[in-house]
């Protein structure tokens, strides 16, 4: 069932999930470029969670420490394999 929330923000939205997280709000803190803002606002809180920011923080871990992120999916290590990739790095071994 879909209930109606407001965020501290004063943001009115719709959501089936117990997730308390605002959608308008999620969508003003998406970046305007780099790798972040190829992956979903799930994944970017996870890798924010452990102060991730960049492909050389990124490579600092293994594939399986950030699949182990929660709100890491699998669909989000080709896109950071790419990532890492263009910058000339790899995840830790």
């Amino acid at each position: 069932m879909r209930s109606q929330r407001t965020c501290p923000n004063g943001h009115t939205y719709y959501k089936t999930s117990d997730c308390p997280t605002c959608p308008v709000c999620e969508a003003v803190k998406k970046p305007a470029g780099g790798f972040l803002s190829l992956l979903s606002a799930p994944a970017r809180r996870a890798l924010a969670s452990k102060n991730i920011q960049t492909e050389k923080q990124l490579s600092q871990c293994t594939e399986k420490e950030i699949l182990a992120l929660h709100g890491v999916g699998p669909a989000a290590i080709p896109v950071l394999k790419k990532a890492l990739q263009e910058k000339g790095l790899t995840f830790k071994k």
